[in-house]
């Protein structure tokens, strides 16, 4: 018997609503179904003053979700996706990405298109875009105490964040570099459109292998974005002697110390998306956050008398 996932938006009436609907036209179709809501995914702030008080990666994939899962229809925002995202990860389970949100950059259908699309998928008729992600890890005298898996950005800064800090970051093999700004991103392709489009980060289309540095409100007219190899570890500590606070897509994150250090690297295994046609990064882009769109109108042929 064939075997599908459901994660869902339990904070969302149509979400939940959804969610069964689709479970049981599944059922009836002969597949059997795991569901789960996307809290398992929001893993909070940790208290890293407490050793081992950290939810681990492998940890947030959900009771009776495991590889022989073919797909899994996430119904939420881009948020949910988000999360569902390192619930899914370490078991390899494509994403269908049901937009109930807003922005819904991440979706790829909707739910007035939603039987047709399942319909598609349960003949097979769909293929896997696969993206990076990042594991973050928190290290304290050369041990690990936190890690997380990262889809968007990764973002360290103090609190509040309009106080400026230096930032002490290693990428590769290269010289460390100091960095001083309220803050500074770490970002994937996937998350090039998220956070850091907002200050002033490039555009990444997500089948580049790089990341994005981007420092936020740099005190310097030299500090900018930088865009390196996905492939490199980054580094990053803070040169100010006060607490700092690491933040992993918004809704996870921990505290980190003066001598701790946030070890940024490529994930051994990324999350896939299921698509129902080629992926069409530019439309999304024009569609969603209004990239290419004519300001003015365009010129036109005229016959001289």
């Amino acid at each position: 018997m064939p075997k599908a996932g459901i994660i869902y938006n339990d904070c969302k009436p149509v979400a939940c609503r959804v969610a069964k609907e689709i479970q049981e036209w599944l059922k009836l179709r002969g597949w059997s179904v795991a569901i789960a809501t996307g809290m398992g995914g929001i893993l909070g702030h940790s208290d890293t003053q407490k050793a081992g008080d950290y939810t681990t990666i492998d940890s947030v994939v959900p009771p009776n979700f495991d590889r022989d899962i073919e797909f899994a229809i996430v119904l939420g925002g881009d948020g949910t996706v988000l999360s569902a995202c390192r619930q899914l990860s370490p078991i390899d389970v494509p994403i269908l990405s049901v937009n109930t949100g807003h922005m819904g950059f991440l979706a790829e259908t909707y739910l007035s298109q939603l039987y047709p699309a399942l319909d598609t998928i349960v003949k097979g008729q769909y293929k896997l875009e696969e993206r990076t992600i990042l594991e973050v890890q928190l290290i304290r005298d050369d041990k690990k105490i936190w890690e997380a898996l990262c889809v968007n950005e990764v973002v360290l800064h103090r609190e509040p964040l309009t106080s400026m800090c230096h930032f002490e970051i290693e990428i590769g093999h290269h010289t460390p570099i100091d960095v001083a700004a309220d803050g500074v991103i770490v970002s994937t392709p996937t998350g090039s459109t998220a956070y850091s489009l907002s200050a002033g980060g490039p555009v990444i289309t997500p089948d580049v292998n790089v990341n994005v540095l981007v420092p936020i409100c740099p005190h310097s007219l030299a500090s900018r974005a930088l865009v390196f190899s996905g492939n490199q570890t980054v580094r990053v500590s803070s040169a100010t002697r006060e607490r700092t606070i690491a933040v992993i897509d918004g809704n996870a994150g921990c505290f980190a110390m003066p001598d701790d250090r946030i070890e940024i690297t490529r994930a051994p295994q990324g999350v896939k998306f299921v698509r129902l046609g080629p992926p069409e990064f530019f439309r999304m882009l024009r569609e969603k956050l209004g990239w290419g769109l004519p300001h003015i109108a365009k010129p036109t042929s005229v016959e001289l008398p």
